[in-house]
Order: C-alpha cells, then sequence, then structure tokens
C-alpha cells in the first residue's frame, strides 16, 4: 500500500479568505464616487507636538482622499485634516503613502469622522 499525504486545507483557505477579502475591498472602494477636487488642506498629527503639515488633495469622497504632500506619513497613522477655504475637518488614517518625486508624497486616507461640506 503506498501512503499519500495531502496538505491540510486550512493553510489554503486562508490564502483564498485572504484574496477574496482583498478583491471585495477593491470592489467597494471603486464602487463610491470620486471627485476630482483640488483644495489646500492641513494634516496634522493627532500628537500635539508635531505641527500641520499643507498638502493638495487630488480627489475626494465621502469615506477617503487622495492628498499631495512634501511629508510622508506612515501607514495607519491618526491624523486631523482640515480644508482651508471652506469648513470641511476630518478624523483619518493613513492607507498609503506613495512618494512621487523628491519631497512629494501621494497619501491615501480614510475619512474616519468628518463634518463640513468641502469646497
Amino acid at each position: 500500500m503506498i501512503a499519500v499525504s495531502f496538505p491540510t486545507p486550512a493553510p489554503i483557505l486562508s490564502v483564498v479568505r485572504k484574496s477574496v477579502g482583498c478583491l471585495m475591498q477593491a470592489i467597494a472602494r471603486r464602487v463610491e464616487e470620486r471627485l476630482s477636487l483640488t483644495v489646500r488642506v492641513d494634516l496634522c498629527s493627532l500628537d500635539v507636538r508635531h505641527r500641520a503639515h499643507e498638502a493638495l488633495t487630488e480627489n475626494v469622497s465621502t469615506h477617503g482622499a487622495r492628498v499631495v504632500s512634501s511629508n510622508p506619513w506612515k501607514l495607519n497613522d491618526r491624523l486631523n485634516l482640515w480644508c482651508l477655504p471652506g469648513d470641511f475637518r476630518a478624523r483619518a488614517r493613513v492607507v498609503y503613502c506613495e512618494p512621487l518625486g523628491p519631497n512629494s508624497f501621494a497619501i491615501g486616507l480614510q475619512l474616519l469622522a468628518s463634518a463640513g461640506e468641502w469646497k
């Protein structure tokens, strides 16, 4: 008799679940309408010892924004965002930070709580 062993399905299932979860998140992100909007914003760490950094939005949505800043931010950093020409403000979480060039970073923000209107 030949003994055959098969890998346990648990590792395979975890990979499949993660892939499906990522796919579903990507689909959900793309369904929300994005508005191309360039406005000046201040980004400020929740740590009051750090000064605010100015940035420009590229696009915004109900639950997120893409901004360009000269300051890099770390993944999952929490910060306050203030729209300088309007009354919009939000608490946000950094979901990505990609270098665009020297001293230029594209930052994806998930808006956790917000008030006011984008102008």
